[in-house]
């Protein structure tokens, strides 16, 4: 079998495009597709997955998740050449691993990362690659261009490996978390925690992210996509059937997880009670339950924005009559994260992120100490259809 010589990159985020560059950049001829339709620097895009797949030898898929990665690939199955290698590096759950490589047979490579964008920049990913023998060994020269691939047996293994490597970067973020919380309440120099945590366990971790961990105070933005790492310990959760809460300190449920990781990358630490009000609305959008929402709204709160074209500013009540009691019906496929908190004396800013099917809302909050609680006195929102 020969070895690929263009390679279509579907899925186009941070990732995808290190990945797409440097292959580009290491000689092959590569064309990239992505579903927001955003363009990737030097690499050449197209608007249709048909035509970026229909030349290609190898089929890279750099998508958000299993669901992204069926609906993609059921697409282009009628494009797809009979030759074409389908070399998934998306982080999936096993049993959605073990599913298309049962649908696509000896041309499906199960290829997960390790790694940055630096490093997929760079050429330094870990790859945990599952694959049938000839396949594998014609992908060999591209997955050598990424980084290091490591055979790990079938496609379910690789993706279970991946959520375990995913749940050690989320332990460990939480205990460096943890451990600048505490030297904060010490009165510290940040400075010095910094260079202590660099000679012990954490070391790797901190000295990756120093530039991030600093200043103090602030508002720090997050290097990785919170809101993935907060699925991938769902899918471990549902694929082990193991509460992470005994493992690396998150509660069971999705949308906790969401909000605990995207704390511990907010350097410095925001205090548990500027979060619960954030928390108590994650879970109101989880459930569909308005009690969740009058928990973390003062009663005097209004949501304003633009619905329909025109401007909405809703009281409470009439925000909390848009939810019926229960969760949506693709709450399964919906994320949300906490960008950033922002706490300046007796008020905070926050920003979020809610991706719901196919819009995507970012909402900013003003919160407010009020007897000791910290509720949200206002919300502002946009969305992006």
């Amino acid at each position: 079998m020969t070895t690929p010589h263009t390679i279509a990159v579907l899925g186009l985020g941070r990732m995808g495009e290190a990945i797409a560059t440097r292959l580009a950049a290491q000689g092959w001829d590569v064309v990239g597709w992505t579903r927001s339709r955003r363009t990737a620097g030097a690499v050449k895009t197209t608007g249709d997955p048909n035509d970026a797949v229909t030349k290609a030898d190898l089929v890279l898929l750099a998508l958000f998740d299993g669901p992204a990665c069926r609906q993609v690939l059921d697409d282009v199955r009628d494009s797809l050449r009979s030759d074409t290698i389908v070399l998934n590096t998306s982080t999936i759950a096993p049993t959605e691993a073990a599913e298309l490589a049962r649908q696509l047979g000896p041309a499906y490579v199960h290829a997960p990362v390790l790694g940055s964008v630096a490093a997929a920049a760079a050429g330094t990913l870990q790859i945990l690659a599952a694959a049938d023998q000839a396949a594998l060994d014609r992908v060999r020269p591209v997955l050598e261009a990424l980084g290091t691939p490591r055979c790990v047996g079938d496609a379910s293994t690789a993706a279970a490996l991946k959520l375990i490597a995913n749940s050690s970067l989320a332990g460990a973020v939480l205990a460096l978390r943890d451990s600048l919380r505490q030297a904060d309440a010490l009165d510290l120099p940040r400075a010095q925690v910094l260079d202590t945590l660099e000679l012990g366990q954490l070391g790797a971790l901190v000295a990756r992210k120093r530039h991030l961990l600093a200043d103090q105070p602030g508002t720090v933005t997050a290097e990785f996509t919170i809101g993935a790492l907060a699925k991938d310990m769902a899918l471990l959760a549902a694929a082990s059937n193991t509460p992470l809460r005994s493992a690396v300190g998150l509660a069971d449920t999705p949308a906790t997880h969401e909000a605990d990781i995207a704390v511990a990358a907010t350097v410095p630490a925001v205090e548990d009670a500027v979060l619960e009000p954030l928390r108590a609305y994650i879970r109101g959008h989880a459930t569909g339950d308005p009690t969740h929402f009058r928990d973390a709204f003062l009663p005097t709160a209004h949501i304003e924005g633009i619905r329909d074209g025109a401007f909405v500013s809703w009281h409470l009540d009439e925000y909390c009559a848009l939810f019926p009691g229960r969760p949506a019906l693709d709450e399964p496929t919906r994320s949300r994260r906490i960008d950033a908190v922002d706490v300046h004396g007796d008020i905070a800013t926050a920003t979020m992120t809610l991706s719901h099917g196919a819009d995507t809302f970012t909402d900013t909050f003003l919160l407010v100490r009020v007897d000791d609680s910290w509720r949200i006195a206002n919300k502002v929102y946009h969305r992006h259809a």
